[in-house]
């Protein structure tokens, strides 16, 4: 909330929570900070209790009004889909073939890691071409086709969609199509194209429907069914197994000790006025949130670099661990603070209080 502020100027109406994750029991905390909507993952509405009327193609409010919007199924298969999603085209520009991993070591040495290690450069010549080594030279007249081709498609579909839709509601159907922004220009380079396109179309074109936000869906459609959505999330199989398993379930206690220990650290130590304190305090902080990123778990579930994820759950434990004892016993390392806000940076703003 807060960091959405600082660069918005304003508070957010709704968010999606971490991982399109919901529980019942987070209501309290989402109405605690004035957050007026969520987005969950499609299921989440259509399990929800009672079932919705309209599916996912309106919002529903939960019993401690919280308002909670289901991701298309239709629109996020077109964009998501792992095989005939639109950024698996042929002719877009592929991720995974780097010069930085492709060119000759000695050439390209003095342009990657500092150490010799080969890491992406950006520059990369080849197109996705098909499910093969041997790939194409990337030909962007090619891709802006491509680009071209998939606006016009997911402008007719929804056309289509809401089309068929509306005669059966009576309210105007929403079709929402929430999706990560790493998709756009990261994983999928041409991304930014599709999607000015698509607003030009729908802006320029013969069109039945209208961009929306969910907070305006609401202020200008208050009338909303009363249903308590699903445990869900957009993790495999629809729930937290991704999160919890046999392969990472020995994390949890050691992240619920440490977010235990934060709120000791908070009650301890209200309002510090010790500088040097406050930056240790502020570093548990960072800390406890690093360690709590659900990629690390995601990682070790998914196989991936199990060695890292779980080399980085540990530093960021053994970090906290060691500014809690130090901040227990009143003997603070200047140096090792200053190592670790060194290393671990983000979040420049946070303040230990939220665990007060």
């Amino acid at each position: 909330m807060q960091t959405y502020e600082k660069y918005f100027g304003k508070k957010p109406r709704g968010i999606w929570l971490p991982e399109c994750g919901y529980i019942p029991e987070a209501d309290k905390y989402l109405k605690e900070f004035g957050i007026q909507y969520i987005i969950t993952e499609s299921h989440g509405l259509l399990y929800a209790d009672p079932t919705p009327v309209y599916g996912t193609y309106a919002p529903i409010v939960s019993p401690n009004d919280i308002v909670a919007f289901g991701r298309d199924i239709e629109s996020s298969r077109q964009v998501w889909s792992s095989i005939n999603g639109y950024p698996g085209d042929y002719n877009y520009r592929e991720f995974y073939r780097d010069i930085g991993y492709d060119a000759d070591y000695e050439y390209i040495k003095p342009y990657i890691a500092h150490n010799g290690v080969r890491v992406h450069t950006g520059i990369k010549y080849y197109r996705i071409t098909g499910d093969t080594e041997n790939k194409d030279y990337y030909n962007p007249t090619w891709a802006m086709d491509s680009v071209e081709k998939q606006a016009g498609h997911f402008f007719d579909s929804r056309q289509k969609q809401i089309t068929n839709l509306a005669p059966h509601m009576h309210i105007p159907p929403i079709i929402l199509c929430p999706y990560d922004a790493e998709l756009y220009g990261h994983w999928w380079y041409e991304g930014p194209d599709w999607l000015y396109i698509l607003f030009k179309k729908i802006y320029y074109d013969k069109c039945d429907f209208k961009l929306i936000t969910p907070g305006e869906y609401i202020d200008k459609y208050p009338e909303i069914q009363v249903s308590t959505p699903c445990r869900s999330s957009w993790g495999a199989n629809g729930y937290s197994e991704v999160w919890l398993n046999t392969t990472n379930d020995y994390v949890h206690r050691h992240l619920h000790v440490a977010g235990d220990k934060m709120v000791e650290l908070a009650n301890l130590f209200p309002n510090e006025k010790s500088k040097l304190k406050k930056l240790a305090l502020n570093q548990c902080a960072r800390e406890l949130l690093l360690a709590q990123s659900s990629d690390w778990l995601f990682i070790i579930t998914n196989g991936t670099m199990v060695d890292y994820a779980k080399k980085r759950i540990k530093d960021h434990i053994g970090r906290f661990t060691k500014l809690y004892d130090m901040l227990k016993e009143n003997n603070l390392d200047e140096e090792f603070l200053k190592d670790i806000s060194k290393k671990d940076k983000i979040f420049p703003d946070i303040d230990y209080m939220i665990y007060y």
